[in-house]
């Protein structure tokens, strides 16, 4: 669970003008799970679509920075930048090849946040104050790939974001941990975030050779219902080619099996976002 601190948080006390984006967390803290190649995908395919994408990389590794073509060496402001030296987000987004995406890179100095953060008392509301103070984007769709792990970047992440999909692979112990990352959702959410909504969990990584993979997806469905998006997303070798490439998969190979289905998600997102908006108004 997270650090009991964050209990200490009342959302009546964060007065701050709330940003127009939609502002999705992709946030699994088991590793492996495609949570950076989902948020590389999705955040391409919607801007494919014509809305105005930032892609926030907020774990260490810097794997979405890299994934859309953002050399190590050119990331001169950085999410961690942002957290700990109140620089904006206009100032640290860079634009990439792709029509419509920004993003905010990451670098290895990111994995110091809990200890450059230290104590302080707003040290789990940085990024949301970050975009909510941010006039300068103007963006549709802020994705936020999160680390590994329920840290402080997870934290802050959550605390920001509007809704969340969790990627989960279709591999035996599928939902080990799930819980605990349910449970920290809830937590958030009755202390410092209460419009954060799981916008669904997304199976991943599905070998249709496999009937593992068909019997973890009906495990899911039968367990979590409605909360799972229908869109899944095989196990393909042209999304695992397409990093090393500095390209998303939907554009190194839009016709792959990888890509069709991130194209479906992109739909599915679009459709659920937009009839949320359409019932708050």
């Amino acid at each position: 669970m997270l650090n009991p601190t964050v209990r200490c948080w009342n959302t009546r006390s964060v007065n701050m003008t709330r940003n127009r984006s939609v502002k999705i967390a992709i946030t699994n803290q088991k590793g492996g799970v495609g949570k950076t190649t989902t948020a590389i995908n999705l955040a391409t395919s919607l801007a494919g679509r014509g809305k105005k994408v930032l892609m926030i990389d907020a774990d260490p590794q810097g794997n979405a920075s890299t994934g859309v073509g953002i050399g190590r060496a050119d990331r001169e402001i950085s999410v961690h930048d942002v957290l700990l030296s109140d620089a904006t987000l206009t100032a640290a987004a860079m634009s990439t090849s792709l029509a419509n995406l920004s993003v905010v890179s990451a670098k290895p100095d990111l994995s110091s946040i809990d200890i450059d953060l230290g104590s302080q008392r707003d040290r789990f509301l940085r990024l949301k104050r970050a975009i909510d103070s941010d006039s300068g984007g103007d963006y549709d769709y802020i994705l936020i790939d999160c680390p590994p792990s329920l840290n402080l970047l997870t934290v802050n992440a959550l605390t920001a974001a509007d809704q969340v999909i969790v990627p989960l692979q279709c591999e035996f112990f599928a939902l080990e941990g799930l819980s605990q990352l349910l449970g920290s959702i809830r937590e958030i959410r009755n202390s410092v975030n209460p419009d954060l909504k799981i916008l669904g969990v997304l199976l991943t990584m599905f070998d249709t050779r496999n009937r593992l993979s068909d019997q973890v997806a009906q495990d899911v469905r039968a367990n979590l219902g409605a909360l799972v998006l229908k869109t899944v997303i095989p196990r393909n070798v042209r999304l695992s080619e397409a990093p090393s490439h500095g390209l998303p998969g939907v554009i190194y190979d839009p016709r792959s099996s990888g890509s069709i289905a991130y194209q479906k998600l992109a739909d599915e997102v679009l459709h659920s976002t937009q009839t949320r908006d359409h019932q708050r108004g």
